[in-house]
Formats: C-alpha cells, sequence, structure tokens
C-alpha cells in the first residue's frame, strides 16, 4: 500500500515553484533580541500539520518546501512495545491514526501521569504492528481529505534517513509512563543521538532532562525544560509549573533553554483582549536561557488585537520593541517564515519583521475598503472609515442608501438588520418582505425611515462567521462609531492626502426610482458636485455597480470612473460582454471564485476570467479578502497575507476589496517582494489545484460542473426609470390607511411582518447571547415569547408551512435549548 508514490512527490514539490537557494547564512549583523541575536526559529510540530497528518512524511517534507532554510521538525516521540522510538502527536494512538478500525476494541486502561486513562497505547504494540496502521488527521476542523494517502508511521531514523531536516526536535512527553513499562527514553535518545544529529531535546519532566545532561554538548543538542499549564503539576518534583516558573536559575543547571504555552508570554484575558506582556523573555534571558513558545496555529480563535491575522501575533512576539522570543512551535510553518528575516549571501529579505511605521510601499496593488475597516469596527461608521484610513486604505468605499426623506448616506446594506440594531428597537414593526431587492427573508430597509430615525440607531459589526462558526469580530467595540450622511463621508475623505480616492456604490437604483420615488443617482452627483470632486485636482471618484443602466447614466452626466461589478461566479466573459462593459466602464469586481474556483474549500484550478478582462484594458478588482481563515482556501493555510500574496503575483490582479486594509497594506511593504528567482518559497503565489490534485480517488468530493462565462445578456440593460412620485404608505402593507381594517386576506401579511422582524429580533440576541452578553437571558425569554405567540396567530390563519415559519420553529427550539443549558 506504500508503493507508486513518485507522481505524488512530484505534485507535491510542484506545489511552489521553489527557488534554487541553497546558499548558507551570512555574517550580517542583527537586529534580533534573541538570546544569541540570531532570528528565531521556526519549529514545525509534526510537520505542517496544519495540512497533513500530523507527523505523517508529507507533513515534513512540506514543511521543508515551504519554509525557512533552517526549519526545525518537530517529533513527539512516543516507544513502541519493542523499544522502536516513533514521531506521534498524542499519547493516545487513536487521536492521530486509524488504529482503532485495525485494532478493533483493543483498547486498554493504564495510568498518564496518575490520571486513569482509556485507549490505544504504543506500548502495546511492536513497530512491526504498527506497519500496518495508518496516519490520521487529528484536528477535527481540518480537513481529512488526506488521510486516504495512508501515511506510514515514521521512526525517528526514518524522518532523517528519508528527510534530512535542517534541524530535528525530540520531545519527549511522557517518560515517567514509559518508565512504568520498563521501557527508558533516556536510552532511546542516547542511542539515536549516535545515529543522527539531535537539535534540541524537550521534555516536561524534570527527572529526565536530569538524567541526561552531561551526556550532551549544548553547542549540538540543547535541552529544553517544556512548560505545561501553570497549575499542572511536574511529576519529578511534585511543584506547580507555575512555581517552577520563578526559579529559572534552577532550570539553567539541567536545560538551556524553556519552551512555553503562548500565554505564559503574553497573557489575555477572559475576552480574548491582550494583556500587558510579563517579564518570562527578558527574566529567561538574563539568566542565559532561550525561551521558545508553543500553541500556535492559524486555524484556531486567538487574541481580538490581531483581528483574525496569524502573521501579526507572531510579529508581537519577535519583533515587538522590547523582546523576541528565540523560537516558535507552530502546525503552519509558512507563516512564521514571512515574519522571519531570511538572511542569505544570494539575498538579504526582511520579509515583514523590522519593517517599521514608515516602511516603504514596494508593491502597487490597490487597496479598496470594505466597509471602511469592517473587519474592526461597524461596518461604515466614522470609526470604520478613520481606521481604514489610518491603515494604509487606497480607495475609501460608501454603499449608499437612502433614507424616507431622500438623504443618501453610507451602509453595507439596504437592510438596516445587517449593520444596526433596528431589529431591535421601536421600529421593528416596520418588517417587510421586499422580492426585488431581498430576495429571501425579510429585512428593515433605509427607506422606510427618516434620517434622524437611523442616525438614532447603534451600529452593529457584522460577523460573517459568527452565528455559524463562532467566529465574532471585535466585540467590545462592536457597536462603537455613528453611521455618516454621504455629505458627511466627502468631507471626512476630502482633504485626507494618503488617500487617492473613493468609490461610491449604488445597487438598487431602479426599485428605488419606480416604487418608493427616491432617485439615488441625482442625489449622488449633486452630493460630490457640492463636494467639489467634479472639480480639476480632486481625488479620483469610482462609481461602482452591477447595474449598466447606474454606470451608462453616470457616463452621460458626468466623467467620473465607472466600475462594474459581475456579481455572478464567472469562469470567463464572452467577448461581446466585454465590449459591451468597456461601453460603460473602466474597471470590473470580481469575486475570488470567479478567478480560482473551490471544490469543497480547495481551489481546483485558475480561470480565463482576469486574463480575458485585462487583454481588452478593463482593470480588475477582487473581493472580498478577509482575515477569518473561514474565508480562505485550504490552500492558503488559513494565512491571509499567503491568499493576497497568491492573487497579486498569481494572477496579475490591479486591485483587491478587504474588510482588514491593515493586513493588505502591510502586505505592500514587505521587503520579499521582486526578488526575481531569489523569493523564498513561503513569499511565492500558491499553484492552482496543486493541493486538490493530492487528493487520493476515495476522498475526492463529487465533481463541480465548469464556471459559465459572463453572457452579453447579464450586461445589457434598459435604461433607469424616470423617478416616480408616490405618496408615503401609512404601514408596510401599502393597501392598509389610517383607520381601517384589511381587506380579505391581507391580515397574514401585516402579522407576516411583526412575525419576521420578531424573529429577526430573536436571532440577533440569540447571536449576542453566544458571546455571553449579561442581559440576554431575560431578552431571549421575552423574545421567545414573543415569537411563540405570533407564530400561535399565524397557524391558527392557515399559515402553517413556509420558509419563514420553518425558520421560526428552529430558533425557538435552539432558543429553548440555550435557555435550558444555562439554567441547568
Amino acid at each position: 500500500m506504500w508503493n507508486s508514490r513518485a507522481l505524488h512527490h512530484l505534485l507535491l514539490h510542484s506545489f511552489f515553484l521553489i527557488a534554487s537557494v541553497s546558499a548558507q547564512r551570512s555574517n550580517i549583523t542583527s537586529a534580533w533580541k534573541t538570546l544569541s541575536g540570531s532570528p528565531p526559529l521556526v519549529i514545525a510540530r509534526g510537520g505542517f500539520s496544519g495540512i497533513f497528518p500530523d507527523s505523517s512524511k508529507d507533513a515534513y517534507s512540506f514543511a521543508i518546501l515551504t519554509s525557512v532554510p533552517e526549519v526545525t521538525l518537530w517529533c513527539d516521540v512516543q516507544l513502541t512495545k519493542d523499544g522502536a522510538g516513533i514521531c506521534l502527536p498524542n499519547i493516545k494512538l487513536e487521536n492521530a491514526t486509524d488504529i482503532s478500525a485495525i485494532f478493533q476494541n483493543k483498547s486498554t486502561n493504564y495510568l498518564v501521569n496518575g490520571i486513569p486513562t482509556s485507549g490505544y497505547f504504543s506500548v502495546d504494540y511492536t513497530l512491526k504492528d504498527l506497519s500496518s496502521v495508518a496516519l490520521t488527521q487529528g484536528v477535527f476542523s481540518r480537513s481529512e481529505v488526506f488521510d486516504g494517502m495512508l501515511f506510514a508511521i515514521l521512526t525517528v531514523d526514518d524522518l532523517v534517513k528519508e528527510l534530512a531536516p535542517p534541524g530535528l526536535w525530540l520531545n519527549v512527553q511522557h517518560d515517567a509512563f514509559y518508565s512504568q513499562h520498563n521501557l527508558s527514553m533516556r536510552n532511546f535518545v542516547l542511542s539515536v543521538s549516535r545515529r543522527v544529529i539531535v537539535s534540541h531535546i524537550s521534555s516536561p519532566e524534570i527527572g529526565f532532562l536530569r538524567s541526561i545532561t552531561a551526556r550532551f554538548n549544548p553547542k549540538t543538542t540543547k535541552l529544553v525544560f517544556r512548560f505545561l499549564g501553570q497549575d499542572d503539576k511536574e511529576p519529578s518534583t511534585n511543584q506547580t509549573y507555575g512555581s517552577l516558573l520563578k526559579n529559572l536559575t534552577f532550570i539553567k543547571t539541567f536545560a538551556s533553554g524553556i519552551i512555553v504555552p503562548k500565554g505564559y508570554i503574553w497573557p489575555v484575558d477572559a475576552s480574548l483582549y491582550l494583556q500587558q506582556h510579563t517579564s518570562l523573555v527578558s527574566d529567561a534571558h538574563k539568566v542565559g536561557l532561550e525561551v521558545f513558545a508553543s500553541d500556535f496555529a492559524n486555524d484556531v480563535s486567538f487574541s481580538f488585537n490581531y483581528s483574525y491575522d496569524p502573521l501579526a501575533e507572531y510579529l508581537q512576539f519577535i519583533d515587538n520593541g522590547d523582546f523576541s522570543v528565540d523560537g516558535v512551535l507552530s502546525d503552519f510553518p509558512i507563516t512564521p517564515s514571512e515574519a522571519v528575516d531570511v538572511e542569505l549571501s544570494s539575498y538579504d529579505a526582511d520579509c515583514f519583521a523590522h519593517l517599521g511605521p514608515n516602511a516603504k510601499k514596494i508593491d502597487n496593488t490597490l487597496i479598496i475598503s470594505k466597509y471602511g475597516a469592517s473587519g474592526d469596527f461597524p461596518a461604515c461608521t466614522d470609526v470604520a472609515y478613520k481606521q481604514a484610513i489610518l491603515d494604509g486604505v487606497d480607495v475609501l468605499d460608501c454603499p449608499v442608501q437612502v433614507s424616507k426623506d431622500g438623504i443618501p448616506f453610507c451602509s453595507s446594506s439596504i437592510d438596516l438588520i445587517d449593520s444596526t440594531t433596528v431589529a431591535q428597537s421601536s421600529f421593528s414593526t416596520l418588517a417587510a418582505t421586499i422580492p426585488e431587492i431581498k430576495p429571501t427573508g425579510s429585512g428593515i430597509f433605509s427607506f422606510s425611515l427618516t434620517w434622524d430615525n437611523i442616525k438614532s440607531l447603534t451600529p452593529s459589526i457584522l460577523n460573517p462567521f459568527g452565528t455559524k462558526y463562532k467566529l465574532f469580530r471585535n466585540p467590545k467595540y462592536k457597536s462603537v462609531g455613528s453611521l455618516l450622511t454621504l455629505s458627511e463621508f466627502l468631507s471626512l475623505t476630502k482633504n485626507q492626502t494618503s488617500l487617492s480616492g473613493i468609490v461610491i456604490i449604488i445597487e438598487n437604483a431602479a426599485y428605488l426610482a419606480d416604487k418608493q420615488g427616491l432617485g439615488v443617482t441625482d442625489s449622488v452627483i449633486d452630493a460630490l458636485s457640492k463636494a467639489g470632486y467634479d472639480k480639476p485636482g480632486a481625488q479620483k471618484v469610482f462609481i461602482q455597480s452591477t447595474n449598466s443602466s447606474v454606470l451608462n447614466k453616470f457616463k452621460e452626466k458626468t466623467n467620473y470612473e465607472r466600475v462594474y461589478k459581475i456579481d455572478e461566479t464567472v469562469g470567463d466573459a464572452a467577448t461581446k460582454a466585454v465590449d459591451d462593459i468597456k461601453r460603460f466602464a473602466s474597471s470590473v469586481v470580481v469575486n475570488k471564485n470567479s478567478v480560482f474556483p473551490r471544490n469543497t474549500g480547495f481551489i481546483i484550478g485558475s480561470t480565463n476570467t482576469v486574463s480575458k478582462l485585462k487583454s481588452s484594458n478593463l482593470s480588475v478588482f477582487v473581493e472580498t479578502f478577509s482575515n477569518e481563515y473561514l474565508s480562505q482556501a485550504w490552500d492558503f493555510f488559513s494565512d491571509a497575507t499567503v491568499e493576497i500574496n497568491s492573487f497579486i503575483q498569481g494572477s496579475d490582479i490591479d486591485g483587491i476589496i478587504t474588510d482588514f486594509p491593515k493586513t493588505a497594506n502591510r502586505y505592500r511593504t514587505n521587503k520579499c517582494l521582486n526578488l526575481g528567482k531569489n523569493t523564498p518559497p513561503y513569499m511565492q503565489a500558491v499553484q492552482p489545484g496543486a493541493l486538490y490534485g493530492l487528493i487520493t480517488d476515495n476522498f475526492l468530493p463529487p465533481a463541480v460542473a465548469p464556471l459559465p462565462p459572463l453572457s452579453d445578456s447579464e450586461v445589457v440593460e434598459a435604461p433607469l426609470p424616470p423617478v416616480s412620485k408616490i405618496t408615503p404608505a401609512f404601514s408596510p402593507d401599502s393597501g392598509t390607511k389610517p383607520g381601517t381594517q384589511p381587506k380579505g386576506n391581507a391580515q397574514p401579511k401585516v402579522i407576516g411582518c411583526f412575525f419576521l422582524s420578531s424573529l429577526a429580533v430573536l436571532e440577533n440576541v440569540l447571536a449576542e447571547s453566544r458571546m455571553m452578553i449579561p442581559d440576554c437571558h431575560k431578552r431571549l425569554e421575552a423574545s421567545l415569547a414573543d415569537l411563540k405567540g405570533i407564530l400561535a396567530e399565524l397557524e391558527e390563519s392557515g399559515e402553517k408551512e413556509g420558509p419563514e415559519i420553518d425558520e421560526a420553529r428552529s430558533t425557538i427550539a435552539e432558543v429553548e435549548k440555550v435557555i435550558e443549558t444555562s439554567e441547568a
């Protein structure tokens, strides 16, 4: 089952266009505040275990291919019944292998550090027994598709012989356990060190390290004491690790360094916000101990201060101005490799470390905001816009909505439920269903409220991955700031010399003109003129829309640049469609999947979309680049910087649209750009479809249909209708007047509006309850009672089926479960 691997390894090596870099580190004066003054060590835990099964050959190979030249491979050593040392991340084999399927019902019970533990243990199997066992992905939130490759369990000798790692780190987690089973970890490490070069040996057991300290030369092999939780007890001394932390001079008697969970250095509070860093690194350095930080992974929640940007977290530990740790242990070694400067005789590339606040921009790709810095603050608020400017955005966006009294303002959506607490306000009764602008569900729309009503609302931060995945954005600041009128937005932007332009986004213009009597295009033209944007020397103005009719009107009346947004996912564009776009626009916005299409989260290739549009001299902007790892394909390793780099270097786009402009702007200043053949592997564009090509047939997802091309019929539209004169309706049911009762079957529609409003309220409160807002329990109970009552009325009136009814029943069940759990 292990043969015929040549093709697989060819695909693996082609993932990056690896530059041939084999030179040794040069003698350049270092700015690092590590103990030695050398760059921090990048330690790949189980190899590239964020993608491949931990400790598999491909995980280790991929770590070498995608990391700094001196990457160190981490092996958690377990001992078999016959004394072989194997690399497995957990003492319980079933957590990282398929052993429970191979040896069914063979689990045993042992004491591990004094705790009764049930599972499959290596002490019960010989190396030959384990030859039929394959490694699997042990983290359930990660893709298991590479389990089908049936990776063999590696011995330490196999690892060194097959891969010749630049550095090898052996972690001995359970020496006491193996001693109980008459197996000597001490004898093993002494024996293996005679055959291979081991750069580091770590253990959380003082007795083990003291037993081998005299046998190793620290210039060749460094011993490292591993700290566990501060309240956990070290088995040799029976002292807590927290108390041992106060006696670093004692640790220096048997170790060259310590490895600690990252919270020992930069603690976070219960709300996941950073606290002041401790003095641990400087204290350890004073006594001559190196400090390595562990627990780094790109695909888990970490401090909100990092805005879901894993590179920002690494930089906080190695380039904060006060200290630098001596190494980081990561499941995704490509990211700390980006952070660490690489000084080779062939080139000197600082990448992202030591850039400083005034770093020069090397790449000129436009950075366009998505509702300002809406990844950190409520969308389209003054706070989000000011932060985006500070973050280095080039073009600031304003999606224009119009209030009932005709005031244009900036808001991420025409439905105010999306970005404010309107559903929890007295205006919740204005909920309505309007399929022309919101095909499914209800909303409370901007044209139903006056500007005075709207500006009284509390903004609410967008949480695109909150409800389903519990990845919430910056909860401490989820309601700060104020919405701006278009005029206020233009006053904010006009004198910002760092901005090269603004983009005004217009949608639903035909509906607003015809059904609501609101002329959004004329309002925008008037506001821009009054702000002086139609005068020579003003910042560039982009007008963006999915409707060619809107852009054609601006073409007739103004000289502003026009941007056509393709709201479908397309794999190409018909020549006639491109010719039509050129008649009214000079730029096009496409989504990421129109550039690199995916299947079950993996990129399956690249399309002709960008090249086709650019061949007709159309600029191409791509959206939306978010920092949350769930927004990215597996191929980008849960790292926003890898994704940005791959789109800019791999598809020749002109601009990116992002809700985290700070991350995108930092990318443009990194010194690993424009290095040509010397570009390090971790700063090269990923190869589209390379990871997908490694998936074995039995794990391949069903094939997806090819993406359709953009057709001419999707581009051409009738002109905008004239603005109609409409008398405002009294209620969401336009047939109902004050003092009258609705006719016929109109009543269920009115109840439906209140019902949909109550459902929106309940869903908002439920989302907050997951974030542990203090008064949520009472609000949940009140909203639940309201929704149950309205649902009962609807059912009595004969409305017992429908998507909204089903959604309400599902929400009621979920809320009842939440309340029941909180009362338990």
